[in-house]
């Protein structure tokens, strides 16, 4: 019972930390900032050790946290793969030039990413399914655009309020000044490898999903709906709104579907039972 409520009662917090942000500024939106990302961090990895055990959650911050932080340190270092940018002070401590909290927040929307696209991509019950290896691509594929797709809203928010800053954000997306084209391609990039790298290392567990996903795909869609509302409504940050609307999209919206529509054995919709005369109701 624990390890079903756990993760609703911490998504229960996040939430709560989050429709706070936009009524907070300065020092205590910076603080709110780290807190969000820790509790993030905490539902996913804490989901992920009790849904599917101790190698997949080894695997996650292995790969999302460890990755993240090895990614983002040569990024500052070198501007590759994300474009030359620095981190302000206002994120809390750093190591190599990057605040601590950031690998963080790569593993909080790298699972939830995950398990979207394994929802999406896992064939109901009793259907033939595609080749396992393609399979596995279309899987990535999906995963590695639900995660970088997430940054269309977090960069221009988080440029927006001085957390960090590029030397040269040309070219930029229409309307998303002060954030290069490049680093959403090196985000695309790095989410591809950390996707690929996240399957096998996990198990084979991690490649299904049932009932106890519920919290996290709950994240996903949360994360996406509030998002949209928060940069169009409260952040004035409407172009960001648009873009990660139509990127993140991408998998949040046939997420919504899925999730609305039930499974039934082969894909269809339940068949009418058959009425039973009344011998045969009598038999």
């Amino acid at each position: 019972m624990i390890r079903r409520r756990l993760p609703w009662a911490l998504l229960a917090v996040l939430v709560l930390a989050q429709i706070c942000y936009p009524l907070t500024a300065g020092t205590t939106r910076a603080r709110l900032t780290v807190a969000t990302v820790v509790l993030g961090y905490l539902l996913s990895v804490g989901h992920a050790l009790l849904s599917r055990g101790p190698r997949a959650a080894a695997a996650l911050v292995a790969v999302a946290t460890g990755g993240g932080f090895a990614v983002e340190a040569v990024g500052v270092a070198t501007g590759v793969p994300f474009g030359g940018y620095d981190y302000s002070g206002e994120l809390g401590p750093k190591l190599a030039g990057v605040p601590l909290i950031i690998p963080l927040a790569w593993t909080w929307m790298a699972w939830p990413a995950w398990l979207a696209a394994v929802r999406l991509t896992t064939p109901p019950a009793g259907s033939a399914g595609p080749s396992a290896g393609r399979l596995a691509a279309v899987r990535v594929t999906l995963a590695a655009v639900g995660l970088a797709a997430w940054d269309l809203f977090l960069d221009p928010q988080m440029v927006a309020e001085g957390y960090w800053r590029w030397r040269d954000a040309t070219p930029a997306l229409p309307g998303l000044p002060g954030v290069p084209v490049s680093n959403y391609l090196g985000w695309l990039l790095f989410a591809v490898l950390l996707m690929s790298a996240l399957r096998p290392l996990a198990g084979a567990t991690a490649g299904a999903t049932d009932g106890r996903d519920a919290p996290m795909l709950a994240l996903y869609l949360w994360t996406y709906a509030s998002s949209v509302l928060a940069h169009a409504v409260f952040l004035g940050l409407p172009a960001s709104a648009l873009w990660g609307a139509l990127g993140m999209g991408v998998t949040a919206v046939p997420l919504a579907v899925a999730l609305a529509r039930p499974r039934w054995p082969g894909g269809g919709r339940p068949q009418p039972r058959p009425q039973r005369s009344g011998v045969d109701a009598a038999a």
